[in-house]
């Protein structure tokens, strides 16, 4: 089929679908999936997973990362700092183990294991957000969840870096070390580098104030971050990351004309529609269409297993970081269950692991279910849950 015309279809047809979902409050990246899987080779096999997608995909993946770091807030975690990391780093720890040992249970391979675990550990940040807009709770669980979820994305950076040299070859203990600093380098470095750029510096006013000139400047450094991830060994798409969170620091800077962060609004509220409407539902429709297993191999088993370790992983671990810290047992269990929610990030590693070798097409297809089912379960969950608490 042209390209031009699989293109259109498959924006209409996903367009058509998201819209279908929010009548029912279904978030729109599984309308988006389904829309590759419904049109690709697994079903239909209406559209291939061309070049031309691919590179699109490719470049609305790094757009995505790029305006998942505009909209964190730096300073969220600052208010419940150490509750947040311990709370973060339980929930991952406990994901991680649960999704390793299932993988390793159904007999796929300890690499594969690995990769599976380091995929369940990360928390979607907008199933989170989302949940915690519709659902009013208290300022300490809240502030815990926000503040937990941007841990979870620093972490999952950190990761991915493990990912990519997993991919590259064998990680032993001389190399994991020297990658680990150089992560760390990289983040400490570039957040050190906004402190001043984009908190202080004056000279950066006047970039700010032309809306042109600062969306350009957003661009090249989207871009020079991304290559420069690439150069020290990482993936390009924590330099993209970086990117936004550091832009998004203009939060923080004292102005009492608050112009910064006016603009600051304004350049997301621009790249939003161009973002939301086309760039990031193609990079969610061409991992649909990479969804492809043989039938006879889909294993409905290893997709409750992965489920159940998922939501387990997050229950038990950001609950007991929670209860650590002495929340109510109630409060502890609303947090693990919002932490529970995957997204958007794991379908980009998957996609990553898929295209390394590092699993095949049953485990892809399996933990596209299991994202898809968790950011479908947790704002349920969620709602229900505070209700039993209230009655």
């Amino acid at each position: 089929m042209d390209f031009l015309a699989a293109l259109a279809i498959l924006l209409v047809t996903a367009k058509t679908i998201e819209w279908l979902f929010e009548r029912v409050e279904i978030h729109p990246i599984i309308a988006h999936v389904l829309t590759g899987i419904l049109l690709g080779p697994f079903v239909l096999d209406v559209i291939e997973p061309t070049e031309e997608l691919k590179v699109l995909a490719e470049f609305g993946l790094i757009m995505m990362m790029l305006y998942m770091g505009l909209t964190s807030n730096f300073s969220a975690i600052a208010q419940n700092t150490k509750k947040a990391i311990v709370v973060a780093a339980l929930g991952v720890a406990f994901s991680f183990a649960l999704g390793f040992l299932t993988v390793e249970f159904f007999g796929k391979g300890t690499t594969a294991a690995i990769f599976i675990g380091i995929t369940l550990g990360n928390t979607a940040i907008e199933v989170t957000s989302g949940v915690l807009v519709k659902e009013r709770v208290k300022r300490v669980v809240s502030s815990i969840l926000m503040g937990a979820a941007f841990a979870d994305d620093i972490m999952a950076v950190y990761l991915i870096g493990i990912i990519t040299a997993m991919a590259g070859g064998s990680l032993d203990a001389a190399a994991f070390g020297v990658l680990t600093v150089k992560i760390f380098a990289f983040i400490a470095i570039t957040l050190l580098i906004s402190e001043y750029v984009f908190k202080r510096a004056r000279w950066f006013y006047s970039i700010v104030r032309n809306l042109n000139v600062f969306f350009t400047f957003t661009l090249i450094l989207t871009f020079t971050l991304a290559i420069i991830a690439q150069w020290v060994g990482l993936n390009q798409i924590i330099g993209a990351y970086l990117a936004g969170l550091t832009i998004s620091r203009l939060r923080e800077r004292k102005d009492p004309l608050v112009v910064t962060r006016i603009k600051l609004n304004e350049l997301i509220e621009d790249l939003q529609v161009v973002l939301t409407e086309f760039f990031i539902p193609l990079f969610f429709i061409y991992v649909g269409l990479m969804f492809n297993p043989p039938i006879r191999d889909i294993s409905l088993a290893l997709i409750g297993a992965l489920y159940l370790a998922a939501v387990l992983g997050k229950l038990l671990g950001c609950g007991l970081g929670a209860k650590l810290f002495g929340l109510s047992w109630s409060d502890s269990a609303l947090i693990g269950i919002g932490m529970g929610g995957r997204g958007s990030l794991e379908l980009a590693i998957l996609t990553f692991g898929l295209n390394a070798g590092l699993i095949d097409q049953v485990l892809f297809a399996s933990v596209i279910a299991v994202s898809m089912l968790t950011a479908l379960t947790t704002p349920v969950f969620f709602k229900e849950y505070i209700k039993r608490a209230k009655a």
